[in-house]
């Protein structure tokens, strides 16, 4: 029987996960499929890095390949980061009040003020303000999306100048962020800091939006 079903991938990884290093012909055993659909699914697996294959020798008999996960599988499985967090951020507001939430958010935007300025040190902002500061808003926009957050951005043009508008689409942080506005205040000031430019945050998903709106504009 052969298989072309993408659950499979998810059925070989659940196994693994759960009885640790098999090989190929378990593994076919357990869903009922042929050797050849399963190897066809654990090459995938180990070109994505998801798996990691390992020759066992054996008493009797040509050395088999077990599989088993690697460390890039942990995200292929539920995890409530948030939910610990929130949390673990109600109890310090508790114990320690307001102004330790405020410290702290200070303290992680420090830390992605020096992250992102390594980007984006090589695209000062100019003497016009625009050129420039349209590779500071693209360079700014990657690093959001590759953090998650499903984010672009457009040039628009006005009888003022230009102006470009960040979108994200998703928060990564959304729980957080509904419960601790703080969250939203700290990136609001890391984008005008990193960019050196006036930021409006036009609409935020934590306060009702659809997406995180930013308006950005060469200082004056």
């Amino acid at each position: 029987m052969e298989d072309n079903n993408p659950t499979t991938r998810k059925q070989i990884v659940t196994m693994l996960r759960k009885r640790g290093p098999l090989n190929a012909n378990d593994i076919a055993k357990q869903l009922g499929i042929s050797d050849i659909a399963v190897r066809r699914h654990l090459n995938n697996l180990e070109r994505d890095r998801i798996i990691r294959s390992e020759t066992v020798r054996q008493a009797m008999g040509r050395p088999t390949f077990v599989y088993s996960l690697t460390e890039h599988a942990e995200d292929l499985f539920p995890k409530h980061y948030a939910d610990i967090t929130l949390e673990f951020l109600n109890d310090v507001r508790e114990l320690q009040g307001p102004g330790a939430i405020d410290a702290l958010f200070e303290r992680r935007e420090e830390r992605l003020e020096l992250k992102y300025k390594e980007r984006l040190h090589d695209k000062p902002a100019g003497a016009d303000g625009t050129e420039a500061l349209a590779a500071r808003v693209d360079e700014l926009a990657a690093i959001q999306e590759e953090r998650g957050y499903m984010a672009d951005w457009r040039e628009e043009r006005a009888e003022g100048g230009a102006s470009y508008v960040i979108t994200e689409h998703n928060c990564p942080i959304h729980a957080i962020a509904h419960n601790f506005t703080q969250a939203c205040d700290s990136e609001l000031s890391l984008f005008r800091k990193v960019l050196e430019a006036e930021v409006e945050q036009v609409e935020c998903k934590a306060k009702g939006g659809q997406r995180c709106v930013y308006v950005v504009k060469p200082k004056a």
